[in-house]
């Protein structure tokens, strides 16, 4: 140990040093486990069996439909238009 380096500058390097290596390994122990509780739920949800009374989702939306309008039903359709265009 150099004679001009105080024991107290030694003890202001190594304090700050050990509390920063703790706090990383308090750090990473903390990320370990929520990863671990992560992965335990989401294995937990895969395992749970789904309920035959609901229908399954299907990706795409349901078919098109199309129904032919009478002409007063276009009439009255195309007078709704404006009338929501204009803002009344």
């Amino acid at each position: 140990m150099p004679d001009h380096v105080s024991t107290l500058m030694w003890i202001g390097v190594a304090v700050p040093a050990a509390l920063t290596t703790a706090c990383l390994i308090g750090l990473a122990r903390i990320r370990r486990g929520i990863r671990r509780g992560i992965r335990l739920e989401t294995a937990r949800q895969q395992s749970v069996p789904r309920l035959s009374g609901l229908p399954l989702q299907r990706g795409a939306g349901p078919g098109r439909e199309f129904v032919e309008l009478t002409p007063e039903e276009k009439a009255a359709f195309a007078g709704l238009v404006r009338r929501l265009g204009n803002g009344r």
